[in-house]
């Protein structure tokens, strides 16, 4: 297997283990859009003995935090997230499903009571099966199996 040469980062950090296509996803999660100012490392579709094919991103002078984690792993529960200081892995640690999870998806179901006047946030039941999450809503128990569209 042929080594990836990407750049270190001198603080940040590293976002590795993610579902093979996600990367865009994580930026979306991440809030990164077009004009950040910090460095942003994506490698898309990088081999990896463990999953076949992975996704990897570094983002300079940014620590995530447990909402954007519990995001992340839904759409990538075998992600790992290296926080770096001084060019050195400083923290590591495994994304982990919630078993709940409020206010960062939107049910698609145009009659839920989410998508209604009433101030009430969205709220998912969480089950993993293999590989595999779906989410189950809290109040109109609409299932969803491909979350890429209904995270904000």
């Amino acid at each position: 297997m042929e080594r990836l040469a990407v750049s270190k980062i001198k603080c940040g950090t590293v976002i590795d283990h993610i579902n093979a296509g996600k990367a865009l996803l994580v930026l979306k999660i991440l809030a990164i859009r077009p004009g950040c100012r910090d460095r942003v490392l994506i490698a898309m579709n990088v081999p990896s003995r463990k999953m076949g094919k992975k996704d990897i991103v570094k983002v300079e002078n940014k620590y995530i935090c447990d909402d954007e984690l519990n995001k992340i792993a839904l759409i990538s529960p075998k992600a790992t997230i290296n926080l770096i200081e001084n060019y050195e892995v400083s923290e590591k640690k495994r994304v982990k499903l919630p078993n709940v999870v409020e206010g960062i998806i939107v049910c698609p179901n145009k009659n839920c009571i989410t998508n209604s006047r009433e101030p009430i946030k969205s709220k998912f039941h969480v089950e993993k099966n293999g590989d595999n999450v779906k989410v189950v809503c809290h109040y109109c128990g609409k299932k969803i199996y491909e979350l890429d569209k209904y995270i904000v």
